[in-house]
């Protein structure tokens, strides 16, 4: 096992090796894609489970596209926030200090604590306007 508990196999290095391979955020299908192009044999559903469990140990980003499918990229591991390109897929990690400050004080007026969130913003690029 890992240090996030995740059993370390052939299959889940060829995820994580795609992973890291890849710029942007990509679909479960478009991950087991790559690997199949590249000469890797990992079954659908290991690429599935692999991106869950990598993604609750926090060691990949997931976001949620407009459509719903959820997007698996491996990022790095101060906390931030995303630009995404809704035709091409280009993703650009941004900080947003004024978001942080907003969620602290939204929370504090409510009560809440030990929060934490999430902010995609989905648009398009550049080169795709």
């Amino acid at each position: 096992m890992n240090s996030v508990g995740i059993r370390s196999t052939r299959q889940r290095s060829a995820v994580t090796s795609a992973l890291t391979e890849l710029n942007d955020f990509r679909s479960t299908q478009e991950i087991h894609e790559y690997l199949k192009d590249r000469g890797d044999s990992v079954g659908l559903t290991t690429v599935y489970r692999t991106l869950q469990a990598l993604s609750s140990a926090g060691e990949v980003d997931a976001i949620l596209r407009e459509d719903g499918e959820s997007m698996y990229r491996m990022c790095s591991p101060a906390h931030h926030h995303h630009l995404v390109c809704r035709s091409c897929g280009l993703t650009v990690e941004v900080e947003g200090p004024t978001v942080e400050k907003w969620a602290d004080s939204v929370s504090a007026e409510h009560g809440f604590s030990s929060v934490s969130h999430t902010l995609e913003i989905f648009g398009l690029c550049p080169t795709c306007s």
